[in-house]
Parts: structure tokens; C-alpha cells; sequence
């Protein structure tokens, strides 16, 4: 019997097709994301062949978002987020304020009204959460303070995209456009426009504050609450759908009862989650939706692109995509050098903001609903959108080449700064190493530990790892990128370098041409490899240690250099039968002979 099911057309073609021409970019060595956009293209209205549901497909997007900024707060706290508002608010305010410019000043030389250029503006000034969280994620720069200024930078544009959406209608007679008595930012606490401007300011702000006091003085004992409940039943499938329903229904009723944005409101709820000793097992057990749905998101906005717009409208996309790629990144790279951040930060930040995305498609449908924004201005934006994801990673790549170059130049026009001792004397009568300091460290200092261990990674395995070689008074130090984590190894007097061991600045300053062991306590196999390449590099005598959770991940390591890959499993498995058959040495040893690779 035939169904209609377009739910399941959209979510198969969108999938299928994006993991085909996925692939076929990473084969290229090319970014995935550029193959999920290709395959939104061609399941799109403006290509022959299957034509996908655009409606469905934006709403299954929206899921991506909100279960994306649900995952960012769980690794992020109130005190990450004020700890960075000095730079935040004012630069994204001043960013905005800069891009709005240029996207008018570009509306007046193509005739448009000044209200057309308003919204532009608004439009190419405002970064994609996805895309940036995308690109921060993949440089696991989320939990550094490079990565904190830059989700901050995207909270403060977030509240500023949702004051415009709701002032947009109110200001829309004014602003030459077409009136709307109905608001646009529907539900419980909509805001007619006969309130005046100052009036829905006011309110707008009101419904911000509540739903932030509500999430703070409730949330914060609520949902700690009902997610230590449900890990006591035991049930794992409960625990997963309980993490799924605060997400979403946080970030639904959010919207709908304060007119915040879904994805705000998905980001306070994880935040509020993060002091939760759950919020670990939270992240895992969501991590697997946010991926396809994030997915789905590039898909989606592959569909809205039409290709034969770069033909009709080739030097105004030009010119809109230098705005954004450019133009944004000018204004973001000065502002944060501006407030004493080093060239690297600023460099980041700069890149993470070359892109729009799901705010500025809002944004230019309810300007083109209002009669203030041209069809032209949506199909500029939606080109620009298009073409600056798809250079996004270059632009991390552009900002890896002209780092060096960048900081030569600083260095020749900074002026001399005093030597002074960095770090503590690690054994007795070890002298501390000297370096120049400046305001903020742009990279770790070197170790001055020679036939040290460095052990990467301080969780479950590192910890105990770390605490055995403390214990024996072996010189190790630990390379960790979580803040919380390197802050209690400070506190218990272990060195560490902060940051990804993957990173060749990171890794270098652990000095692995003067260590004797390198102990992979991390559990993805892939990116230990690519470290334990790096250390064979620097060190081809350094002993590597890795663990594994499969015989697949055991040969992977082994292939690329590593002397001894455990297996937890095996050695779980060698434990329960020294218990079971202590007494039969042979049986003890033809069951551990596979533990160790």
C-alpha cells in the first residue's frame, strides 16, 4: 500500500546524499561540510531531479541547532560566559554595528531603500552557530579561552538578532516597509506593535531577564534534579530520552513563552545541566543526534541555493561574500587586538565570524514578508551564506599562514619586555625556565623537563596514570585541554601545557625530543594517531604507550609507531579470570597474551 511520507524522503535523500558527497570531500581533502551542501543543492528546487520537502527539511535543521547549542552549554558555565563579557559585548556590538554599515552602504549603490539596507546589513553582520561551533569543535577550542570569547561573541549576537526580529514589524511603516499590527515572535507573551518602539524594547528586554531569572532560580534545581532521578532507575534509555526532552522542551518553551531564540534557549539549558556531575554522560548520549542533525542543517541550507544566481547576480555576490569574508573579519581581528588579546585569538575569532547562516535567512524572509528587503537582497544573502561556509575552512587554514608572519611583525614593532622565570622549579635544584612575558601568552612555553613522560589526557585512565607516576616521583607533565581539569592538576602542583596534543605548537612544548614516554591516556584512537606520528617525528627512540577499544584500533596504532597498545576490555577481561582461575597461571596467561599489542 503506497504512503506519503515526505518526513522520510527528505531525512533519507538528505542523509544519503550527504554522505556520498561527504565522503567524496574528504577524499579530495576537502572539508566534509562543503560535500553536505552539494547534496542540498541537488535535492533542491533549483536543480532537476528528486526535490526534497524545504519546509521539513528547515525544521529538521532546527533541531541540529538547538541540540548543537545544548551540547556547547554543557561544557560552558555562567562563570565561563561573564568571565568574557569585556570582549563579547562590546566587540559584537561594535562587529554588528560595522557590518550593518558596509551591507547598506552596498544596498545604496544597488538603488535599495534604507530600510532594505537595514536589514541587509543586520543580515551579513550575524555568524552561523553551527558553522562556528562546527569549526571550534573540530580544533577542540570550545573549552579555551579563544573559544569561550568566541560562543560569548555569538550569545551577545544572538540577543541582538532577536531584538531586531521583534522591533523589525514595529519599525517597518517607518522604515518605508509594509505595517503588521500581528508580532512576528509568536506565543504567550507576543508584543503588538501599537506598544511603540520603546515600549517592545522594553518588553523585549522584560521577557530576557524572566526567562534568564526563571532558568537560574528554577532550572538550576530542576533539572540537576530530574536528571539524578533518572540515572538512578538505572535505565539508559531513559536517561537519553531525559536529556532530549530538556533539551528541546527548554528550548520550545523558551521560544514560545519569552520570545528568546530556540537556540538560546538550548544553550542556557546545557549550561544549567553542566553543574550537574551528569553533564559528561549527557554530552555522550546526545552527541550522536547533534552530528546527523547538524547534517542536516548544511543540507538544508544547500537547498535554498540557486546556482544560477551567481551568473544574474555576479558582482553583487561578489561584493556581499567580501563583506562577510572581509570585511567582518577586519572589524573582529582589530577589535580584539584592540582590547590586548594576542594575535592568535584575534586571528580565531576573526575566522569563526567569516560566515552567516540561520539568522540571516530569518532575517531576510521577514524583510522580504515586511516589503523592506528585495527577492535580489534574499538571493544575495542566501549566495553570500553559501559561499562563505564553503570558505570557512580556508579561511583557518589562510590564518594558520599568516600567523607566523603576523607575530614577526608584532614582535619587530613591540616594545622590549623584562625576562622573568616562567613556571616552578619541577625537581630540587631545577632552575625555573626564563622567558619574556608579555600581557597574555599567545602559546605554552616550553618544559624545561628532559627524560620526562608526557601523558595526554587527565580523565578516567589519565588520572589514575598520573597519580601511579606521581606517586613513583617520575617526571611526567600532562597535555589537557579542559580548563576545569587543568586547574586542579595546577592546584596539585603538576605541570601541564593546555591544549590539544594534535596542535604542533601544543605538542612541541612538552618537549618530545627530551622525553623518554609518551602515554596516550585519550580514548579516540584516531587522533592518537596522528599524535603518536608527531612523536615519532620528534623522537624516533620515545617510548609510546596508547590504549584501545578494538582489535581494529590496536593495528591502527601499532601501524603507525606505537610500542604498546592496551586494550580495556582485554585487561577487564584478564582481571575477572585471575579471580576465576588464580590458581591455573597456564589458563592466566593464554587469556592475557592479547591484552598488550
Amino acid at each position: 500500500m503506497p504512503h506519503d511520507t515526505p518526513l522520510i524522503a527528505t531525512i533519507v535523500a538528505g542523509l544519503g546524499l550527504a554522505f556520498v558527497f561527504g565522503a567524496l570531500a574528504n577524499r579530495f581533502r576537502i572539508p566534509p561540510l562543503v560535500g553536505y551542501l552539494v547534496a542540498g543543492v541537488l535535492v533542491g528546487p533549483n536543480t532537476p531531479g528528486f526535490v526534497a520537502d524545504a519546509g521539513l527539511a528547515n525544521e529538521l535543521a532546527e533541531i541540529g541547532v538547538i541540540l548543537l547549542m545544548f551540547g556547547v552549554g554543557l561544557h560552558f558555565s555562567l562563570k565561563d560566559l561573564l568571565s568574557v563579557r569585556a570582549i563579547a559585548v562590546p566587540g559584537a556590538i561594535v562587529q554588528i554595528g560595522f557590518a550593518t554599515a558596509l551591507g547598506a552602504g552596498l544596498a545604496w549603490m544597488l538603488g535599495w531603500s534604507m530600510g532594505a539596507g537595514l536589514v541587509f546589513g543586520l543580515a551579513l553582520s550575524v555568524a552561523s552557530t553551527v558553522v562556528l561551533l562546527r569549526a571550534l569543535q573540530e580544533r577542540r577550542m570550545i573549552e579555551t579561552e579563544r573559544g569561550r570569547i568566541a560562543v560569548g561573541w555569538l550569545i551577545v549576537e544572538d540577543l541582538a538578532m532577536v531584538l531586531a526580529l521583534v522591533l523589525l514589524p514595529a519599525l517597518a511603516g517607518v522604515l518605508g516597509g509594509q505595517e503588521q499590527a500581528d508580532a512576528h515572535a509568536s506565543g504567550l507573551l507576543s508584543l503588538p506593535a501599537s506598544y511603540g518602539i520603546w515600549g517592545v524594547v522594553g518588553i523585549t528586554l522584560a521577557k530576557v531577564a524572566a526567562f534568564v531569572i526563571v532558568m537560574l532560580v528554577v532550572g538550576r534545581r530542576v533539572i540537576p534534579w530530574i536528571l539524578h532521578y533518572v540515572a538512578h532507575t538505572g535505565s539508559r534509555e531513559l536517561f537519553r530520552l531525559a536529556v532530549l526532552a530538556i533539551a528541546l522542551g527548554v528550548a520550545f518553551g523558551a521560544a514560545k513563552l519569552f520570545g528568546v531564540s530556540l537556540a538560546l534557549g538550548a544553550f542556557f539549558a546545557g549550561m544549567i545541566m553542566s553543574e550537574s556531575e551528569l553533564s559528561h554522560r549527557a554530552a555522550e548520549e546526545s552527541l550522536p543526534l547533534r552530528d546527523a542533525f547538524s547534517v542536516l542543517f548544511f543540507v538544508s541550507v544547500g537547498m535554498l541555493f540557486d546556482p544560477f544566481s551567481l551568473i544574474s547576480n555576479g558582482w553583487p555576490i561578489l561584493a556581499t561574500l567580501a563583506i562577510i569574508v572581509i570585511g567582518k573579519s577586519l572589524a573582529a581581528f582589530a577589535i580584539v587586538v584592540a582590547f590586548g588579546y594576542p594575535i592568535a585569538t584575534a586571528l580565531i575569532i576573526s575566522a569563526s565570524l567569516a560566515q552567516i547562516g540561520e539568522f540571516s535567512f530569518i532575517l531576510a524572509e521577514l524583510g522580504v514578508g515586511l516589503k523592506l528587503l528585495p527577492e535580489q537582497g534574499r538571493d544575495l544573502i542566501l549566495a553570500g551564506a553559501i559561499l562563505s561556509i564553503v570558505l570557512n575552512p580556508l579561511m583557518f587554514l589562510a590564518i594558520d599562514w599568516m600567523k607566523p608572519w603576523l607575530e614577526r611583525r608584532a614582535a619587530r614593532t613591540a616594545p622590549p619586555v623584562e625576562a622573568k622565570p616562567v613556571g616552578p622549579a619541577t625537581e630540587p635544584g631545577q632552575v625555573a625556565s626564563v622567558a619574556a612575558t608579555t600581557k597574555k601568552e599567545d602559546g605554552p612555553p616550553k618544559t624545561a623537563l628532559t627524560g620526562h613522560a608526557i601523558l595526554i589526557g587527565y580523565g578516567r585512565v589519565g588520572g589514575l596514570v598520573g597519580s601511579a607516576l606521581k606517586d613513583a616521583a617520575m617526571p611526567f607533565l600532562v597535555i589537557e585541554d579542559a580548563d576545569k581539569t587543568l586547574a586542579k592538576l595546577k592546584a596539585d602542583s603538576i605541570e601541564t601545557v593546555a591544549g590539544n596534543a594534535a596542535n604542533a605548537e601544543v605538542f612541541a612544548a612538552a618537549n618530545p625530543e627530551g622525553a623518554s614516554r609518551l602515554i596516550l591516556a585519550i580514548p579516540n584512537a584516531f587522533e592518537a594517531g596522528q599524535i603518536v606520528l608527531r612523536a615519532r617525528t620528534a623522537n624516533p627512540g620515545i617510548n609510546v604507550i596508547a590504549r584501545a577499544h578494538s582489535d581494529a584500533e590496536v593495528e591502527h596504532l601499532k601501524g603507525l609507531g606505537a610500542d604498546t597498545v592496551i586494550m580495556g576490555e582485554r585487561e577487564i577481561a584478564r582481571g575477572i579470570v585471575e579471580e576465576v582461575l588464580g590458581s591455573k597461571p597456564e589458563l592466566r596467561r593464554e587469556t592475557a597474551e592479547p591484552s598488550v599489542a
